[in-house]
């Protein structure tokens, strides 16, 4: 078991988002780095304690290594908002990640960094020691369970989205665009770097339904599961959903006179395919039409040797 603690706004809906995340195996709201002890939600609102509302998480790092809880933990938040969270304004709204742990301060530390890559203006995050944590009051424990219509900053969308998650980002990088010219096809180099699309009925895995995973050909991040392919009559693969909704990308795309959905890769930007609304409704309605030249398929005999092991209970 390890141990974090996070500021992200107010406490009911940050424990409750942390609380659904795969490998979280408890969560207790309360005050964090303030200038008193065991200060009382009066003192934390009106007595200028200093303290942030915080969420103390115990997790299971086998499961949920730290890069990838706190990748999940930026979803919940906005980054470079200063003492602000949703609706709620003040010292006590704002972020922050408080580690008891030493060997926690480089993760930290370069996660962060990398967070800040993808913003203009300076994250407000605080990277802290953990000082001064006590507790919250009992009926801040657990307030959205008790409440279920209580008040919340963080959306419905990215409650589901966090309960879903199971591949980390951290553990794929893109490559150069000079290692991708030498180890891709010309067709994969085009389909994926320049939004070609390759023939359909005459591509690997148009008609294939082998039990597996299908990965990312760029990065080798994780992005179907068999179990959600089907005949579309397309002539592409077609999937129901990805295996993790962060693992894509969409983005408007209005070439070629038509008005699409796009779907990219997350860590290697990759160009997929599109997402239409013509699927299977009984498995939610949308179909994934992927080109072969995109994607990489591991057995499912071969998944626990190329390091997806943490995938098998996926497939049938």
């Amino acid at each position: 078991m390890s141990e974090i603690y996070l500021a992200g706004g107010c406490f009911w809906g940050s424990e409750k988002y942390l609380s659904s995340i795969r490998g979280v195996l408890s969560t207790q709201v309360g005050y964090a780095n303030g200038k008193t002890k065991a200060p009382t939600y009066e003192d934390v609102c009106h007595h200028d304690t200093g303290h942030a509302e915080t969420v103390r998480v115990v997790y299971d790092s086998a499961v949920l290594p730290l890069e990838f809880l706190l990748e999940l933990f930026y979803e919940s938040i906005d980054p470079v908002s200063v003492n602000r969270q949703g609706g709620d304004v003040g010292t006590q709204y704002r972020t922050g990640i408080y580690y008891i742990n030493d060997e926690d301060r480089q993760i930290i530390e370069r996660s962060l960094a990398q967070l800040q890559k993808r913003y203009n203006k300076p994250i407000a995050i605080e990277g802290e020691p953990l000082h001064n944590f006590s507790p919250a009051e009992e009926y801040h424990q657990k307030y959205l369970d008790k409440n279920p219509g209580g008040y919340c900053h963080i959306s419905k969308a990215k409650f589901e989205k966090a309960a879903k998650a199971v591949v980390s980002p951290v553990a794929y990088k893109a490559p150069d665009v000079s290692e991708l010219r030498k180890d891709l096809t010309a067709t994969q180099y085009e389909v994926t770097q320049n939004n070609s699309t390759e023939p359909p009925f005459q591509n690997e895995f148009w008609n294939s339904f082998k039990s597996g995973i299908y990965v990312d050909i760029t990065t080798g991040e994780p992005l179907f599961a068999s179990n959600d392919k089907f005949e579309s009559g397309c002539g592409w693969p077609s999937f129901s959903k990805p295996i993790d909704p962060s693992v894509v990308h969409e983005k408007r795309d209005t070439s070629h006179g038509m008005q699409r959905t796009e779907v990219r890769s997350r860590v290697g930007n990759a160009h997929l395919g599109h997402v239409f609304d013509d699927g299977p409704k009984e498995s939610g309605g949308l179909r994934y039409c992927i080109n072969s030249a995109s994607l990489r398929f591991i057995p499912k005999d071969k998944i626990e040797q190329e390091g997806y092991g943490y995938l098998l209970g996926i497939i049938d």
